[in-house]
């Protein structure tokens, strides 16, 4: 019998949610991902620590701050990824940006022109952007412009819609961030599949997506287990970690779809003004709680980033 991750790929797009060169090569996804918190990891990958360390030394010898390195190196393995997969790599604009939408386009359009100078085109780039009023905002012009975005620290239904009326491209619920806040707030050790409130979440979204034929994909991700991958088995797209991969591949037995479009139970579409988007979101405490700290802690790993990188400028 084939193994449950190769099930999954025949109806779900499977995304490394890494950006180690040695992960990659051994579970083939279509898409990865790259970002400081990922790039964090691969400095510990073998097999992209030469390709970093010449970074940090071209950097050097051009004078370059540990900042402007930095920000030229999640590129930097982005395009080595893009030698790996057949589809998009995903790099994020810097979270401090995540209420800046101008500041947002400039970054954006920085990192498509940095890829475009290693010969990568922006058909295979996805420019990754809180979903963020703001962030938002920056997405709706960058799809106008044609380069693609992943909008990430999605946790609440108000986002979703927002991002689909923006004509976002991909949009990435994070499941596992939110199954944590619920298993605090309610004092819960675990959940059953059907039941994760994280699970929930994205089929919800899904159905919306679905059943109103709105094209944007979307990707689940910050997955705690591989019951919650399975439980969203069909989905348009998975970002999965390598450790879940591993076990998935390792697992034999029927996997069920859980999701498909012919399925996708009906909803009402609905339009997100601002002032709408801000009082859903406000009155969300999970998705209020959950996105102020996904942005606090990209950029914690952003200035980590920066930190390991002028410590390595100055050795």
């Amino acid at each position: 019998m084939t193994s449950v991750l190769d099930q999954l790929r025949e109806m779900t797009v499977v995304v490394a949610d890494t950006g180690e060169v040695a992960a990659v090569k051994a579970y083939k996804p279509v898409d990865c991902t790259t970002n400081p918190s990922l790039v964090l990891g691969a400095l510990k990958d073998p097999a992209s620590e030469e390709l970093i360390e010449r970074e940090i030394e071209a950097g050097r010898k051009a004078g370059k701050s540990p900042e402007a390195v930095t920000a030229t190196l999640t590129v930097a393995v982005g395009a080595e990824l893009t030698k790996l997969v057949p589809g998009r790599v995903s790099t994020e604009v810097d979270a401090r940006l995540s209420f800046d939408t101008e500041g947002s386009l400039a970054r954006a359009r920085e990192i498509i022109a940095d890829y475009a100078e290693r010969g990568v085109s922006k058909d295979r780039i996805l420019i990754k952007l809180a979903s963020t009023w703001e962030g938002i905002r920056a997405a709706e012009v960058l799809q106008k412009e044609g380069i693609d975005c992943n909008l990430t620290l999605l946790f609440s239904m108000a986002q979703a819609v927002a991002c689909a009326d923006a004509g976002a491209y991909l949009i990435s619920p994070f499941v596992g961030r939110i199954t944590d806040w619920y298993k605090a707030a309610e004092g819960v050790e675990s959940y059953a599949p059907d039941e994760d409130p994280g699970v929930k979440s994205v089929r919800r979204i899904y159905d919306y997506y679905k059943s109103n034929g709105i094209e944007t994909v979307v990707m689940g991700a910050s997955f705690r287990n591989v019951d919650q991958v399975k439980a969203l088995a069909g989905c348009d797209n998975l970002t999965i970690s390598p450790k879940l991969l591993e076990q998935l591949d390792a697992e034999e037995g029927e996997l069920p779809r859980a999701l498909s479009p012919e399925t996708a139970q009906a909803s009402d579409k609905v339009s997100m003004d601002e002032q709408t988007f801000r009082w859903e979101l406000n009155s969300d405490p999970m998705a209020t709680e959950k996105l102020a700290e996904g942005i606090r802690k990209f950029d914690a790993d952003h200035q980590a980033l920066i930190s390991l990188v002028a410590e390595k400028m100055g050795a």
